[in-house]
């Protein structure tokens, strides 16, 4: 179909460079991260009370944000309901909407 003599073009502006230091498995060194463990399926939690502030600041920033669940462990179930909880207490003035 096309010539012999087209040749392929690289993609990259780079050209045909090797990518070294991109964060590839050799980059890693052997360093693997520890697995979280969602903190209420070992309880066997299944209902977050919201009137439970000691248990919810645990669950936020400095500032007042919820933390994300890929730094706390939780899994997306329990990430859902601790969300809901945090916010059930900021309307019910038991935790602050914003810290400063």
């Amino acid at each position: 179909m096309f010539p012999k003599s087209r040749e392929k073009k690289p993609h990259s502006k780079f050209g045909d460079k090797k990518r070294e230091g991109r964060g590839g498995p050799s980059d890693r060194g052997g360093r693997f991260f520890q697995k979280k463990v969602c903190r209420f399926c070992g309880d066997r939690v299944t209902f977050l009370d919201f009137k439970d502030t000691e248990r919810l600041r645990r669950f936020l920033t400095e500032k007042g944000k919820i933390v994300p669940r890929r730094i706390t462990g939780n899994c997306a179930k329990h990430q859902r309901i601790l969300g809901r909880a945090l916010k059930r207490a900021r309307h019910a003035a038991l935790v602050a909407f914003q810290i400063e």
